[in-house]
């Protein structure tokens, strides 16, 4: 403002202030009001270009890479996660677990499977996710859509309650399917709203309950000071297939072609978070990454190209592990990017932190992918690594690490996945002497036994 002025005629002596008509007062105290609003927005923005970004994380459940448009498919109607794509930055190499708890617990708590994983249904009451951080650094947070941690009634009585609930993982506030009770998640929900459950009525569509809850959410706290934490693990699409509101008939029971309505129905509501923070006029500080759990229910068949791919939902195969991962953040991000870093569920929790401005924890699995996000030099992660136990009290777990290229197993089966995503043909060590050392020492430097909270016979 000094700068301004300074550019001016002498005109701020008393002497010279006498001399100065009234419509030369008026002109001047006009442009004094104008530089005055000039300096405060110049100040606000740089003080908003300081605070740490708005995060909003979604989280569909069970669909591969292979059912979004941007990644190939002619067979879904995937606009807005295009447009996301278009305009921001796609992965093509994102790994989850292959099946949802396991999954929800990795890329909350930044942590393989096998340091934290405690029984389906149940995430440890000791963990610290990554709602926990940010809310220490001063963000506002919600959670809405599927929680499935706590271990509902109708689970039985050694995991009945063993988990935790979303006010106990740093959620100010929440929306959520499946806490203590379970009840219907699509049409006629029973839902959880700030620790209250609440049954709609058979016309009310749970999605739908959900996405206005956040949106309200985002419309409360848009203008704070603070900024704010959203995350989305979608209800949709998991199975049953009902038809969606948008759906031509409501009695349409073919799972395929209800499917592909779902995935539809999706994308529209990732759109509506788009548009809202556009309408806030905040999208440039606002971070938006999608993401999903696992791999498509194996009922579903998606043409990708020249090939058909069944969903591989619990199965260890890129069908069941290999996820979109699509980060938008206009201005910080540029559009129609696409990179082949390696990203492990583990990585968006120190990520977050990162972003935040706050200090990663130690002994984390994950590997922060925040300064590619912001266009900077990043090396990234080299392997990931997968332990996959999803009910500890029977049967072995699955283990291995994999890089781009190769993949090894705790029980010796090494594959060639970047020409044999299904993991038909077992190759030998051999094959690939150097590859085959690296990812076996690997394996060697992690645990083979899981830390389970409750015992098994």
């Amino acid at each position: 403002m000094h700068a301004i002025f300074s550019r001016q005629p002498r005109v701020g002596s008393r002497s010279s202030f006498i001399l100065l008509g009234q419509g030369n007062f008026h002109a001047l105290a006009i442009f004094a009001l104008v530089s005055f609003l000039t300096f405060m927005a110049t100040d606000c923005k740089a003080a908003a270009a300081d605070r740490p970004p708005n995060i909003i994380l979604f989280m569909a459940d069970d669909v591969g890479y292979e059912c979004f448009g941007c990644y190939g498919s002619e067979q879904y109607s995937t606009p807005n996660l295009d447009r996301m794509a278009a305009e921001g930055l796609r992965f093509r190499h994102c790994y989850s677990q292959p099946l949802c708890t396991p999954s929800r617990i990795k890329i909350m708590t930044g942590l393989s499977n096998v340091r934290n994983y405690a029984a389906f249904s149940v995430l440890r009451e000791d963990q610290k996710t990554f709602a926990h951080h940010l809310k220490q650094a001063g963000y506002k947070t919600a959670i809405g859509g599927k929680w499935q941690l706590y271990g509902a009634d109708h689970y039985s009585d050694r995991f009945r309650g063993q988990g935790s609930l979303p006010d106990q993982m740093g959620f100010d506030n929440h929306c959520l399917w499946q806490v203590k009770k379970l009840g219907d998640r699509y049409w006629n929900p029973l839902l959880t709203i700030d620790g209250k459950n609440r049954q709609f009525a058979p016309q009310d569509y749970g999605p739908d309950i959900v996405t206005d809850y956040l949106l309200n959410f985002i419309d409360q706290h848009s203008k704070d000071d603070a900024p704010m934490l959203v995350y989305y693990p979608m209800i949709l699409v998991h199975n049953p297939f009902p038809p969606t509101p948008t759906s031509e008939s409501a009695k349409e029971r073919n799972k395929q072609k209800n499917f592909e309505d779902m995935v539809a129905y999706m994308d529209r509501l990732v759109g509506r978070f788009l548009n809202k923070i556009e309408a806030h006029g905040i999208a440039e500080e606002t971070l938006v990454l999608f993401t999903a759990d696992n791999g498509t229910n194996k009922a579903i068949l998606s043409q990708l190209g020249d090939r058909v791919i069944r969903g591989g939902k619990g199965k260890t195969s890129d069908a069941g592990t290999r996820e979109p991962l699509i980060a938008w953040w206009p201005g910080t991000i540029r559009g129609g990017e696409v990179t082949d870093q390696l990203v492990d569920f583990s990585d968006f929790l120190p990520t977050f932190n990162q972003l935040a401005g706050t200090k990663v924890p130690e002994n984390l699995d994950g590997t922060s992918f925040a300064d590619l996000l912001k266009g900077k030099p990043f090396s990234g992660r080299q392997w990931m690594h997968c332990f996959y136990h999803p009910r500890p009290e029977r049967g072995e777990a699955v283990q291995f690490v994999r890089d781009h290229d190769w993949k090894l197993y705790r029980d010796g089966r090494f594959y060639h996945v970047a020409v044999d995503s299904d993991e038909r043909t077992p190759r030998k060590p051999g094959d690939a002497p150097q590859s085959h050392a690296a990812l076996k020492t690997v394996l060697e430097s992690v645990p083979a036994k899981g830390q389970m909270l409750l015992q098994f016979d």
